[in-house]
């Protein structure tokens, strides 16, 4: 199997359809479909489900998908390193984020190094963590904004401070005793928007003060829960630095307490293997930014 084979595999996988993959390749689509049938027929294994408008990918197709990104990352990765050796800040920034991070730290961040690099283009992948970490071991990525933990022995990391979770309500339908905190208790039988990530520590916690919550709603997404939130389907527990994107002002937040709960996010890339030249910057930039750092190293 020739590389240029991987690519043309990957990018109908990516795309959903041949036709759409034959525009993002500069192909035609007849010599695309062909160009399958043919890898197909050498490796002796059917790739795609037939039949369907979206590319669907038999058990053997899955199996190359995963195997193809690992292998494409190295390939591209090593080509990056290279070809950026001595060539100063430039070339593009993979990086990987989960909603609640990225919506919070990757705009100002890359307001920033934008800024100060303006050769520097950018790739960015939106994943829920455990997917993050896989397109890290991959190589698709250099860099992962998550909030889970990672492994020491893999990974380098920067772990920020913890920072609690709040209730993010309407003003017309404001509980809680205090103008700042809500207890938990306060929330029986109010409609809830939960991340996926904290359901079951906030489902037992709720268990504890006995109750249980009246969850309408998991998502990982902070736009939809705070649209929701406006719209009167219910209040979100959200991170703190989830303030910033409160532009109505019938949004308000307080502090959840009794008991207080809290999260981190964690910036993370793959140990042994060295970062690309914007990579390693952007990482210098995180630690100046979020934690006050400047190391002697640094051009800032």
């Amino acid at each position: 199997m020739e590389i240029k084979d991987m690519r043309a595999f990957y990018a109908i996988v990516e795309e959903g359809n041949i036709s759409h993959a034959a525009q993002r390749l500069d192909i035609a689509q007849p010599a695309l479909s062909r160009q399958m049938k043919r890898l197909e027929t050498s490796l002796g294994v059917q790739l795609f489900e037939r039949g369907s408008r979206r590319i669907r990918l038999t058990d053997a197709g899955k199996v190359m998908y995963a195997r193809v990104e690992h292998i494409l990352g190295i390939v591209d990765g090593a080509v990056r390193e290279i070809t950026e050796m001595g060539s100063g800040v430039a070339g593009a920034v993979r990086l990987g984020t989960i909603t609640t991070s990225g919506a919070m730290l990757v705009p100002e961040l890359l307001a920033e190094f934008h800024r100060r690099y303006p050769q520097v283009t950018y790739q960015i992948w939106e994943a829920e963590g455990a997917r993050i970490l896989e397109l890290l071991d991959n190589r698709v990525i250099e860099i992962g904004i998550t909030r889970t933990q990672v492994d020491a022995k893999v990974y380098e990391s920067i772990v920020l401070p913890n920072e609690p979770l709040v209730v993010i309500m309407n003003r017309e339908q404001e509980i809680g005793e205090k103008a700042h905190e809500v207890q938990l208790s306060e929330l029986k039988d109010v409609p809830l928007l939960v991340p996926l990530r904290w359901q079951s520590v906030f489902t037992a916690n709720c268990k504890k003060q006995g109750f249980t919550p009246n969850i309408v709603c998991v998502s990982d997404s902070i736009v939809q829960d705070l649209l929701l939130t406006k719209m009167g389907m219910g209040m979100a527990l959200l991170p703190v630095s989830s303030k910033t994107l409160l532009t109505d002002g019938n949004l308000i937040y307080k502090k959840l307490v009794e008991p207080e709960m809290s999260t981190h996010t964690v910036i993370a890339w793959l140990k042994n293997r060295t970062l690309s030249t914007s990579s390693a910057h952007l990482i210098r930039l995180f630690r100046e930014m979020y934690l006050g750092e400047r190391t002697a190293s640094s051009q800032y």
